[in-house]
């Protein structure tokens, strides 16, 4: 599975909400894959995430603002993950692993790239209620 970096940070809360059905469908399978320990490979870029709106020049995730996104998820989350979270890099979300960023996603400790978002205050609502209803419920 390819993501890039700040999708870490979505997975944290997503909840089955999204951009349109075949994008929260899309994230929904992503979602099982990555609770069922499927390796994540980083790249630059729209990702499988991205996938059902990617085809549009115009989408948000072809922009500037995006890949500081990138920049600045990769950055805070490397300490917590153990490696740089440059393109190419792979990890694997264990229990243990999806707790830490958890925790700091709450404390606002890896929130930097979630600044400007349009989901950023469903995202502090769901992280604030201790994760209830996300659908990352398990990793290996």
């Amino acid at each position: 599975m390819h993501l890039r970096a700040h999708h870490l940070l979505c997975m944290l809360t997503y909840s089955g909400k999204g951009y349109s059905k075949a994008f929260v469908h899309n994230f929904d399978r992503l979602v099982q894959r990555i609770g069922a320990g499927e390796a994540i490979e980083l790249l630059a870029g729209p990702d499988d995430v991205c996938a059902p709106i990617a085809g549009n020049a115009e989408e948000h995730c072809h922009c500037a603002s995006v890949i500081e996104r990138d920049r600045l998820a990769g950055s805070d989350l490397a300490p917590l993950v153990g490696v740089a979270l440059a393109p190419g890099a792979s990890l694997v979300l264990t229990a243990p692993l999806l707790a830490r960023l958890r925790a700091a996603f709450a404390t606002g400790r890896i929130r930097r790239a979630c600044e400007g978002c349009p989901w950023h205050a469903m995202c502090t609502e769901v992280a604030k209620n201790g994760d209830d209803g996300t659908a990352l419920l398990q990793c290996p």
